[in-house]
């Protein structure tokens, strides 16, 4: 077992996404054979981008207010709020408040090219 903060995880920005960083909480770097748990940070008034993979994501809003833009539409965020974004499902996330918008990220692995 390994415990520790996701504090101890240095921060790294998302290339191209001003404003946006991931912190690569759980994964290779612990040993984890299946799945990923990032940390993702969004700055006030900036967002991720408006992409698809082909795997899920599984998040859970730990602060801060924003909106998740999807296809046929979009959904208001905050602490607590939970969002399954299904494979192939374009999607964006903003952060429309005031402070840090910051979420907890599972994904699988993703396949190898």
């Amino acid at each position: 077992m390994k415990a520790f903060s996701y504090l101890d995880v240095p921060a790294e920005p998302v290339e191209g996404t001003p404003g946006v960083r991931i912190r690569w909480a759980i994964g290779q770097n612990v040993g984890a054979p299946n799945y990923v748990s990032r940390i993702i940070e969004i700055d006030p008034g900036r967002s991720t981008e408006y992409h698809t993979h082909t795997w899920e994501h599984e998040v859970v809003v730990l602060e801060g207010k924003g909106t998740v833009r999807h296809a046929s539409g979009s959904v208001s965020i905050e602490p607590g709020s939970c969002v399954y974004v299904e494979p192939g499902e374009e999607h964006q996330f903003l952060n429309a408040g005031e402070a840090m918008l910051r979420f907890v990220c599972v994904i699988p692995y993703p396949p190898k090219a």
